[in-house]
């Protein structure tokens, strides 16, 4: 990718808004996800993980003679660091993710596209295979997972392309992510999860009966907690509802009671799963929510 295509994530502006994540990333790279990773660092020796046959590209060295001799096979010893865990980023594209208050710096698309660049620069640079899923209703585009040398950039292209279009489709993404991702795979879930339910909660059960490690980020703009409107305001739908004209003092109180409970059933949804689960609004620093959930795994 020529440097006049590179997306907006490698900006200047972008970094100094990530709180200069680059210069962090090179204190944290060692052990940024030590909680999804198992240790690899025992008594300043590196733990054995398995055998794995040798096969062409293993290194001699590893070769265990005393398996060779009662097996008459060679075998090599594989180890925690050259075991490293696959990550996917899964970013709902829906139209509801385009939403952007007056006094919001970022869409919701955009904050959580910017958190999960952040995070897949910081694990590819310590050789971690990455991939990502993107979805609405509509469509779902998946990068495999992969440490190749340019493969940022690729990863970087999708979520500079989000369509922020159409209906949100997370079952379907989910479904999508069971079947591509394996063992030992972490799954990092970007939404606003408006359409959350029982399905997406088996769903999300799935995953970690698969033994992936899962967080949900529930990504959320202030005005839809607070929700500031008075008077007649007419409200436009996202996701092809349509628009609604109607005296915001009327709905205040139904609306806040509705979405406390929705944002309440879906972290009782994740908790009952099992998945580590996050909620953040649009103006908090995005460097501070890559630390929160960075935090605890150093």
């Amino acid at each position: 990718m020529s440097e006049s295509l590179r997306p907006k994530f490698l900006d200047p502006a972008v970094l100094d808004e990530l709180g200069s994540m680059q210069l962090k990333a090179q204190a944290l790279v060692e052990g940024i996800l030590a909680g999804l990773h198992r240790s690899p660092h025992h008594g300043g020796s590196v733990e054995f993980a398995e055998y794995t046959e040798y096969s062409p590209g293993h290194e001699i060295r590893h070769i265990d003679w005393q398996v060779y001799a009662k097996t008459d096979k060679y075998y090599v010893k594989q180890y925690e660091d050259e075991t490293n865990l696959r990550a996917f980023m899964i970013v709902d594209a829906s139209g509801s993710m385009n939403f952007r208050s007056e006094d919001a710096p970022f869409s919701k698309l955009d904050y959580v596209s910017y958190v999960a660049a952040a995070f897949s620069h910081l694990l590819l640079r310590q050789g971690d295979a990455v991939g990502a899923l993107s979805f609405n209703g509509e469509t779902r585009n998946f990068l495999p997972a992969s440490a190749r040398k340019g493969h940022l950039d690729d990863l970087f292209y999708l979520l500079d392309n989000l369509p922020g279009t159409g209906t949100t489709g997370l079952d379907a993404a989910l479904r999508t992510i069971a079947e591509r991702a394996n063992r030992r795979s972490v799954v990092l879930l970007f939404s606003d999860f408006l359409d959350a339910d029982g399905e997406a909660l088996q769903l999300l059960k799935v995953l970690r009966h698969r033994r992936l490690q899962v967080a949900a980020f529930h990504v959320i703009d202030p005005a839809e907690l607070r929700f500031p409107y008075e008077g007649m305001t007419l409200f436009e739908g996202l996701e092809g509802e349509g628009e609604l004209l109607a005296d915001a003092d009327d709905l205040r109180e139904a609306y806040l009671g509705r979405i406390r409970a929705h944002l309440d059933a879906v972290q009782k949804q994740c908790e009952q799963a099992q998945v580590e689960y996050f909620r953040f609004p649009t103006t908090q620093p995005i460097e501070e929510t890559c630390q929160t959930f960075l935090r605890g795994r150093l």
